[in-house]
């Protein structure tokens, strides 16, 4: 007596389904009768009935097949990362409820904050409580409004810490050396402030007094993590510690770096991910440049090593020596 079969999903496909599935595509069809043994196959829609032979049964293509198991896979993640959110708005305000009930610790260790205005108001929150110090990494800097609405949210807050003798220090990405916009902020600003820069950073980050933590929690900045786990922040703080040490002064001391054999310090850092093998693109992103800018920096970088092609460029930057300074 042959056993039942077993229910399961198309990745734990049984041997008897994809022995016949094969066998259906090698074919292109096969008798109704030989799925009895493996009913899988039409559940998962991998095989179905025959137009003109009702007795037969046709094979899904494995193309489309995977296409649509995909584009159902993406949509469940999709669903549940806005039930994710959902979830964080119920009951985030519920877990700020003054009451001895209303979580196991005083104070969770990682919290999940949803909304541009909730962030914002815990990072105040944060602000307000802090006395000694700010750490912030900002990758990227904000334009127009919304630009001009943080920053006016940030200034106050942060002269506020600067008035209770606390210090502020803030890692950028090279590009904004350029902007006249970031040391206009800091010279509104009374106090202990300095400013640096690399050419690639992490993620943003804000610490304040070395005991709390903001991270994003998703790309567009809707979902930040506020974590208080004392491990978890240390980490966080060493790690901005040891890009401090590595990055170029940019306020109030500002350092220039110097070119090397004509080629820009800027260059260097296209120079370094190009024999990577990253495409301009993601070297655009991961310098914090537009893809146009990035090719420019390429195209200059050919011509002052005289490269004549991509492949030869990165064996010229190899051979140049110019990745072996310090940046």
């Amino acid at each position: 007596m042959t056993a039942p079969h077993s229910a399961h999903d198309v990745e734990d496909l049984c041997a008897a389904g994809s022995e016949l599935y094969e066998r259906a595509l090698r074919e292109g069809r096969v008798p109704r009768a030989d799925a009895e043994q493996a009913p899988c196959l039409l559940d998962l829609g991998l095989l179905h009935p025959a137009v003109r032979e009702p007795d037969h049964l046709e094979p899904v293509a494995p193309v489309l097949a995977l296409h649509r198991l995909l584009r159902a896979s993406g949509e469940r993640i999709a669903d549940e990362r806005r039930r994710e959110a959902r979830l964080a708005a119920v009951f985030e305000p519920l877990m700020r409820i003054d009451g001895h009930r209303t979580a196991l610790a005083d104070t969770p260790a990682i919290s999940l904050l949803s909304g541009s205005q909730r962030i914002n108001e815990a990072i105040t929150e944060a602000m307000a409580r802090a006395s000694r110090e700010l750490l912030t990494i900002q990758p990227h800097t904000h334009t127009g409004e919304r630009r001009h609405a943080a920053e006016a949210i940030a200034l106050d807050r942060d002269q506020a810490l600067l008035d209770r003798g606390g210090r502020i220090r803030t890692l950028y990405q090279h590009t904004v050396r350029h902007s006249l916009t970031v040391p206009a902020r800091y010279e509104q600003l009374k106090g202990d402030v300095e400013a640096r820069s690399l050419d690639e950073l992490p993620d943003r980050l804000i610490v304040t007094d070395r005991a709390v933590a903001f991270i994003p929690a998703d790309k567009d900045g809707t979902l930040a993590l506020e974590v208080r786990h004392p491990a978890l922040v240390g980490y966080f703080v060493t790690t901005f510690d040891r890009l401090w040490r590595l990055a170029t002064p940019m306020y109030p001391d500002t350092v220039q770096r110097p070119s090397l054999n004509g080629v820009t310090p800027r260059q260097r850092a296209v120079a370094a991910l190009l024999v990577e093998g990253h495409t301009d693109a993601a070297i655009a992103e991961r310098l914090g440049l537009n893809v146009r800018t990035a090719r420019v920096h390429i195209a200059k970088l050919a011509s002052t090593l005289g490269s004549e092609s991509r492949a030869q460029l990165g064996y010229l930057i190899g051979r140049s020596g110019i990745l072996d300074q310090e940046r």
